[in-house]
């Protein structure tokens, strides 16, 4: 028997947040996740199981050859057999991960959004904070990334993390533009 991963959903968009925002993708969106967040909008128990022949059925017919993979919580059931299936479908491949787990090899693009520690990733490309008032200067020590990214935490603190960034210019805005302007 074929392994099985048990997908939310896969849809085509425009990437909403972080350093690739606006970028067109295809989202691969796992169920499951080792943390519970308050403010999370996902959904981890609804879903189909898929095989990865299954998978890059579902994710080749859309133009970009962007793929974002997220969840719930992606390393939890991502492992090198999709990820060497999707790149030899031509798939760039981005994972937007809680950063409790190493990445599998072959994964071009890492976004960490820290929640709890302990934290186990291994490289990170981009961390994206959603901000809700915390030490996030120490973040930066115990997770070392070359782009610094600020959210708000649901859009509900907007002006607070702005007068964070403009004290402490390292970091960039991420606003979650997909809700902004009304698409998934």
């Amino acid at each position: 028997m074929k392994k099985t991963y048990k997908v939310n959903e896969i849809f085509y968009s425009l990437q909403g947040e972080g350093f690739f925002t606006g970028t067109p993708a295809v989202f691969l969106r796992f169920c499951g996740c080792n943390r519970r967040c308050p403010f999370c909008d996902t959904d981890f128990a609804d879903g189909t199981e898929m095989t990865a022949d299954e998978i890059i059925s579902a994710v080749t017919p859309f133009q970009s050859r962007h793929i974002v993979i997220t969840g719930g919580e992606p390393t939890l059931q991502l492992d090198c057999d999709l990820v060497r299936a999707l790149k030899a479908s031509r798939f760039f491949i981005q994972i937007e991960t809680n950063g409790s787990n190493p990445v599998p090899t072959g994964v071009d693009w890492v976004t960490c959004s820290p929640k709890d520690a302990p934290w186990r990733v291994d490289r990170i490309d981009e961390l994206k904070v959603v901000y809700q008032g915390q030490d996030v200067e120490a973040l930066i020590q115990l997770l070392p990334a070359p782009r610094l990214f600020l959210q708000p935490c649901s859009g509900e603190n907007i002006n607070e993390t702005i007068n964070y960034i403009l004290a402490h210019p390292h970091w960039r805005l991420s606003l979650q533009t997909h809700k902004l302007i009304n698409i998934q």
